[in-house]
């Protein structure tokens, strides 16, 4: 039975979703830490879920023809995440450099809330990539689909909700790796290395 136009609409936009969401970046790297962790990552999860839920929807409703009038906007947006992530790189080295750091996690302790919130919005919105994948590419990809650009949304906003719950959650099935000091100064010295070039990237590009 062939599937209705709507649903055909919605499978494009769950398979779209995937693509842009499922890599390696600051956002999904902050996740799976938070989930290692075990740190507010329910908060976290439904953080990220709802801020894609309105970058699509942005999109979707057109916001992604005036984001390409306003260069100087992403300009700005581009420098304010290149400071963020170079910031948040030399956080990581840190910990990955000096064991005395890693006695939070060997002791179960948790980043406080209002700073894991400040930091996962901050991974974000101030992520210029979001603006250009979510709104700009999803919501002129959404418009190939003229009447069922919100069935083509709803995809996409499935995809983004069960990239982070599985990412989120399914982080604790590696803890006993991490039970180890020397697996968490992996993860930090990786995500110091992909904050990092990240935040050239941004700097380099403005």
């Amino acid at each position: 039975m062939a599937l209705s136009p709507e649903l055909l609409a919605a499978a494009s936009g769950l398979g779209l979703g995937l693509s842009l969401i499922v890599a390696i970046g600051a956002q999904n790297a902050f996740v799976l830490r938070q989930g290692l962790q075990g740190s507010h990552i329910t908060v976290v999860i439904a953080l990220c879920v709802l801020s894609d839920a309105v970058l699509i929807g942005l999109g979707v409703g057109g916001a992604g023809a005036a984001l390409s009038r306003a260069p100087q906007l992403m300009d700005a947006v581009r420098l304010a995440g290149a400071a963020f992530l170079l910031g948040y790189a030399v956080l990581a080295a840190r910990r990955a450099l000096r064991p005395g750091s890693l006695r939070a996690h060997e002791q179960g302790a948790s980043t406080p809330l209002l700073a894991t919130v400040t930091t996962c919005l901050a991974l974000t919105w101030l992520n210029p990539h979001v603006y250009l994948d979510t709104v700009l590419l999803l919501g002129t990809i959404a418009n190939t689909h003229p009447g069922r650009q919100w069935a083509f949304a709803a995809g996409a906003i499935v995809a983004s909700t069960a990239w982070f719950v599985a990412l989120g959650l399914g982080a604790r099935a590696l803890r006993p790796v991490f039970a180890k000091p020397v697996a968490w100064r992996t993860l930090d010295g990786a995500i110091a290395a992909v904050m990092a070039a990240l935040g050239a990237s941004l700097a380099l590009s403005a």
